[in-house]
């Protein structure tokens, strides 16, 4: 989870950067491509940018460019799950250059190839694969040939392949059309216990982590699989939708039919530890909330779920006050900080560490599942308004 908050702050850091004009960069480099044509496509936009009519624009995007040339070649190949890097002037200050380069490997594998250049950096695939950390099994299929694959984030990864003619076959000569009926219920079943096979071993694969199941595909076939309730009954049907075609694209056309369904289950999850949350609280039973006590039972190894606001910034600030050499140490929340001592002094940062960040190193530390909360649901606004944004379920007081 600390390197999930990490990038966290860091994208949340790269949504405040704005240019100067169109001069911030962005790379998406997926898993497994060839660093020298990516390379090659960056000499290519160097070359184009010199036709931009701002002489300064056009500097600070070529230095940009040069600078992420160099950061590709320390790599002898592209990192396994693909590589995000971010550049460009950064400066506040329209007379000062400070041309920064950022880079992010995502925790599941990048899907796509993108150069962009523009005012801000373009962050929506990142963030996208930050959201949505659950994993969900996928299914699409007709009479004659299926796919089984799992979802995490906008990554789909194909597990399995299956064929079959058992829907296909016509009658032939030779045997009584009672024989022939079985024969063929027979190979349908055949085919259904061969997919749900596939799906319980995904799941088992998954260490029964997967949210559930999302079907789709041409035709009645898919519902007839589900009435033949072949599978582990671990596994929650969540949905089923109409699908042109049972391979990638089939795969891709029901990850976009299903984008309101994957919603409402991220909703439901956060709904589900926010209310069993409140419901602690109102008893004075097991969770506690504020940075204090959070942190206390955090370190007692009291806690079963940390609760955190993912957009909630805390540090922890060490000041000296210049008139009298006093150390002061505070928790100071957002980006503003005290000037000023009672005495009149003028305070100075000593230290300015991420106190958030100390709660989910200990998190991880002693095993305890970290949950972001979204700003933006009304659970997440209670959340955030009535408890400070962070919290904890306890296993015991």
């Amino acid at each position: 989870m600390k390197k999930e908050y990490d990038m966290l702050k860091e994208v949340k850091r790269l949504k405040s950067v704005r240019g100067y004009g169109t001069q911030l960069i962005t790379i998406y480099v997926p898993a497994g491509y060839q660093l020298n044509e990516e390379i090659s496509k960056l000499k290519q936009e160097h070359s184009e940018s010199g036709n931009i009519k701002s002489k300064s624009v056009r500097t600070n995007v070529q230095d940009a460019i040069d600078k992420i040339i160099q950061y590709l070649r320390l790599f002898r190949e592209v990192p396994k799950n693909g590589l995000a890097v971010f550049c460009g002037n950064i400066s506040t200050n329209a007379g000062k250059v400070d041309i920064e380069l950022f880079s992010i490997e995502p925790p599941v594998p990048l899907n796509l190839n993108v150069y962009r250049c523009d005012s801000s950096f373009f962050l929506e695939p990142i963030e996208e694969i930050i959201e949505r950390k659950d994993v969900y099994i996928l299914l699409v299929m007709d009479g004659r040939e299926a796919t089984v694959a799992t979802l995490k984030g906008s990554h789909i990864q194909i597990m399995r392949r299956m064929h079959s003619m058992a829907h296909a076959k016509m009658k032939k000569g030779g045997q009584s059309a009672g024989r022939f009926s079985r024969a063929r219920e027979e190979d349908i079943g055949a085919y259904y216990v061969q997919i749900s096979e596939a799906i319980n071993d995904v799941f088992l694969q998954g260490g029964g982590t997967a949210k559930g199941l999302i079907i789709g595909g041409p035709g009645p076939t898919k519902e007839y699989f589900d009435k033949a309730k072949k599978l582990n009954y671990q596994i929650k049907m969540l949905g089923m939708f109409d699908t042109g075609y049972t391979d990638e694209t089939g795969l891709n056309e029901l990850v976009v039919k299903a984008l309101d369904l994957l919603k409402e289950q991220e909703a439901a999850q956060e709904r589900k530890y926010i209310e069993r949350f409140v419901r602690e609280i109102a008893v004075n039973g097991l969770a506690v909330y504020g940075y204090d006590k959070t942190k206390e039972a955090l370190e007692s190894n009291k806690v079963s779920v940390l609760l955190i606001n993912k957009d909630l910034e805390i540090h922890r600030v060490k000041y000296k006050c210049s008139a009298c050499s006093q150390v002061l140490e505070k928790l100071e929340y957002g980006a503003e900080r005290q000037e000023k001592h009672e005495d009149g002094g003028t305070l100075e940062i000593t230290e300015d560490s991420d106190a958030v960040g100390e709660l989910v190193d200990i998190a991880d530390k002693n095993g305890v599942e970290t949950v972001f909360v979204s700003a933006e649901s009304p659970y997440g606004k209670e959340f955030l308004m009535g408890f400070k944004g962070i919290g904890a379920l306890l296993r015991y007081k």
